[in-house]
């Protein structure tokens, strides 16, 4: 961790079979359903490109001043992690790396959600005043509570 470093984490248990809490991360697709971000603009553009799902897919999205604009790609992708890389380009550009660990345990699944990057410019003197752990962690606790209720309201539905 360098002085500009920074990692915010967050995990939940989800009541649902690893396999399906992957897929609803390994497509980006299926983000809509529970991440924490897609409703900043309801007018956002969604592009999708490279790879359906897994390695290689990536996902860019341009909105409002809220929502901003930038892109996202899944670097490698197991049965048990998901790497990507996003870049947002506004209203800040920065690079971070996104590591998503699922862990089956007992019935159901445990989801750790980790970004880490560094902090440059703007980003470092917002950093000072109001860290990442504070900005990020509670949408990311908003997608982990969403991606619970969707997984395990799929998990529970018969399948068809």
């Amino acid at each position: 961790m360098s002085m500009g470093g920074y990692s915010v984490e967050r995990s939940i248990t989800v009541n649902a079979s690893s396999h399906l809490v992957h897929g609803l991360i390994n497509d980006f697709h299926k983000w809509p359903l529970w991440s924490p971000w897609e409703d900043l603009d309801p007018e956002l553009q969604r592009t999708y490109s490279g790879h359906e799902e897994g390695e290689g897919a990536r996902y860019d999205w341009k909105g409002n001043r809220k929502a901003g604009q930038g892109g996202m790609v899944i670097n490698a992708s197991t049965p048990d992690q998901i790497v990507m890389t996003i870049n947002f380009l506004k209203p800040f550009k920065t690079t971070n790396t996104t590591r998503f660990d699922i862990i089956p345990t007992g019935d159901g699944t445990q989801v750790r959600w980790e970004m880490s990057g560094e902090q440059k410019g703007v980003m470092s003197l917002l950093g000072k005043v109001y860290p990442m752990d504070k900005m990020i962690g509670p949408d990311f606790e908003k997608g982990l509570a969403r991606l619970k209720a969707v997984a395990e309201e799929t998990d529970a539905s018969p399948a068809g």
